[in-house]
């Protein structure tokens, strides 16, 4: 695989050096100075790349490798008529990544938020903190502090009763870490929405269900992946993060039957996948190296991560889970790289260009000095370095296991 990080911009606290000494080639960007919908400008691209790599000459290399994100206005997610002017401006956005040699665009589809927590700094058993979902502080937060329309429907009695009585025993500064927490923007972003606000985006979305956005989504990769197959660029979606539906809006990015409706939806193999271990990890239906398998040639995009579920409900639902180390919690993480290895060797073998994938190790735990840091949550530097050493470490061990293996036959 291809080490990356991702790097927010010159404004990270995390250095591209500190990316570079962690023994990374690739860097993982997005133009978040660019306001959604509006056209990235090869001009405003060459900036970054330039920035990116203007110690080349004198340290190890590094290339911006993968956009994550360019994101998807959401007048595509809700189908209005505007929407054909965003999709045009994407596709203009396509063509400017094209021309700077990138190759690799990473989007997502998920309705107003992007991932969603109720706890920023959980504290580890260690002392690291981690993030955190918990189904009934989201309650508190959608019941008591949102107040959001017909939000009763979506929450068991117990849930309903167990969130009013917590919120009743919480603090005002409890309250507005809850809010802060959930409301928080985009990655890359550390103003959450105002409450007001936030409610009216929602409403946008009143008259849109899981069939709804589903064909919105269907429609949007038949207009934009088409144009990124011709211009040598792989697209490949984020699943949802958590994968179920939140605040009354529908996730359809959550399911091997979701991924395998969108990858027929357009057949083309530039429509494809960011194969996230924590996100699509989180349901525990979800068969991961299977996934892998099935999707294998569709797949341009990893990000390593695991999730432990605390609490699951009677349907297997995640109640509770927290981002664990990434040799832990729930994902077989072994497994899971064992399958990608080879689909990298299948594609080494067929010569193609794109055999070896760009993987980030994802949303590392705040430890040792970062814990002192603002960071961006889940991005801290030290947290970040340790899961890509456990990566790598079992990345080398299996494919050394095959090199001595490989001519007896036997799977390794």
């Amino acid at each position: 695989m291809i080490h990356t990080m991702r790097w927010f911009g010159p404004q990270d606290p995390v250095s591209l050096m500190d990316i570079r000494q962690a023994g990374c080639t690739g860097v993982v960007s997005a133009l978040h100075q660019v306001a959604v919908g509006e056209v990235w400008s090869v001009e405003a691209i060459e900036a970054r790349k330039a920035l990116i790599e203007k110690d080349n000459d004198t340290y190890s290399k590094l290339e911006w490798l993968v956009v994550e994100s360019l994101p998807v206005h959401e007048d595509i997610k809700k189908g209005l008529p505007s929407r054909e002017k965003y999709l045009e401006n994407y596709q203009i956005s396509l063509r400017n990544l094209a021309k700077c040699g990138i190759q690799t665009v990473c989007y997502n589809f998920m309705p107003v938020l992007d991932w969603s927590r109720t706890k920023l700094d959980y504290i580890l058993p260690d002392g690291a903190r981690a993030l955190r979902f918990v189904w009934e502080d989201f309650a508190v937060f959608d019941l008591c502090i949102l107040q959001r329309p017909n939000a009763e429907e979506d929450y068991t009695e117990q849930v309903r009763q167990s969130a009013r009585s917590k919120f009743e025993r919480m603090t005002d500064a409890e309250k507005e870490a809850l809010k802060n927490t959930v409301l928080l923007g985009l990655p890359g972003s550390e103003e959450a929405f105002e409450l007001a606000t936030f409610q009216s985006l929602l409403d946008d979305y009143q008259a849109i269900g899981d069939r709804e956005l589903r064909e919105n989504l269907y429609y949007f990769v038949q207009q934009v992946a088409p144009v990124a197959q011709q211009l040598g660029i792989n697209l490949c979606i984020h699943p949802d993060d958590p994968p179920f539906p939140l605040l009354g809006l529908p996730r359809v990015v959550s399911t091997e039957q979701d991924l395998a409706a969108l990858m027929s939806s357009c057949d083309v193999r530039a429509n494809g996948v960011t194969f996230c271990t924590g996100s699509l990890g989180v349901r525990p239906d979800n068969d991961l190296p299977q996934m892998i398998r099935r999707f294998a040639d569709r797949i341009h995009f990893i990000h390593l991560r695991t999730t432990k579920r605390e609490l699951t409900d009677a349907e297997g639902k995640p109640m509770i889970f927290h981002e664990a180390a990434h040799l832990e919690g729930d994902v077989d993480m072994v497994e899971v790289i064992r399958e990608i290895l080879a689909e990298e060797r299948k594609r080494a073998k067929n010569n193609q260009k794109d055999a070896q994938l760009p993987m980030r190790p994802d949303h590392g735990h705040q430890i040792l000095d970062d814990l002192t840091k603002k960071t961006y949550p889940g991005y801290s530097a030290i947290g970040r370095l340790k899961g890509l050493a456990e990566l790598r470490g079992v990345e080398v061990a299996l494919q050394a296991a095959h090199s001595t293996r490989g001519t007896t036959g036997k799977r390794s």
